[in-house]
């Protein structure tokens, strides 16, 4: 029996291969490592010509990390720190709401927690340390994913459920999370009380966390996500 589909939203950036820079489909394979020791099996999407079609033969979607969502998707103009991607939000959005349409299981990512904060008509901080006051949230030394911090979980939130009371996370963004829309936020980091989980408890599964757990050996939450898209790869059978 195959393993469940995962998709997995990419970056088109240049990249080097030996002496030569190319414009390619990239993303760390953490991603897709965290994936196939969860028991999935990762499917890598490109953001060009996107279509909801691409949703039609997988189990599950994942928005992975990377660049600033564009401030103006939320009626703001840019910080000088923000750097964007429109042709990645536009195609990430779209793929977002068909997936929330058809109770596709979602998981996001950072960026990705961030991009479905605003795909449900919420709203970003764009640079924390101007609203928080500190770099905590992305360390200016050190190695990148160095700083952990706690995050408390709301209880009977599907967070709680899977990482109980409290969880201790990396931390590497700049932005985060003001409004979540129409999502409920279920995690918060207790030092500052920023957002660090949302979900959105009316679907089978659609969940967003503000760290990398795939920079980490706590795989619960792609357990629990790649388990949604098994059930649902059954059900539909």
């Amino acid at each position: 029996m195959r393993r469940p589909l995962i998709g997995l939203t990419t970056y088109a950036e240049n990249a080097r291969f030996g002496a030569n820079d190319t414009f390619s489909a990239i993303l760390p394979l953490r991603y897709v490592h965290a994936v196939h020791e969860s028991g999935g099996r990762a499917v890598l999407i490109t953001p060009d010509a996107p279509d909801a079609d691409v949703l039609d033969d997988i189990d599950g979607i994942m928005f992975t990390g990377g660049s600033d969502v564009d401030p103006t998707l939320y009626g703001e103009p840019p910080h000088p720190t923000t750097n964007v991607n429109p042709q990645r939000d536009a195609a990430e959005l779209l793929l977002l709401r068909a997936a929330v349409a058809r109770d596709l299981p979602v998981f996001g990512i950072c960026r990705g927690m961030q991009l479905m904060a605003v795909g449900y008509g919420g709203s970003l901080h764009q640079h924390l340390p101007d609203v928080l006051g500190h770099e905590g949230h992305r360390p200016t030394s050190g190695p990148k994913f160095s700083q952990r911090h706690p995050v408390r979980l709301l209880p009977h939130s599907r967070a709680h459920a899977i990482l109980g009371d409290e969880a201790t996370v990396n931390s590497y963004h700049h932005q985060g999370v003001r409004d979540p829309g129409g999502l409920t936020p279920v995690g918060w980091c207790p030092d500052d009380g920023l957002i660090e989980v949302v979900e959105d408890p009316s679907r089978t599964f659609v969940l967003g966390v503000q760290w990398h757990p795939e920079v980490s050996d706590d795989f619960r939450v792609f357990e629990a996500f790649v388990e949604a898209a098994n059930a649902r790869k059954m059900a539909l059978r």
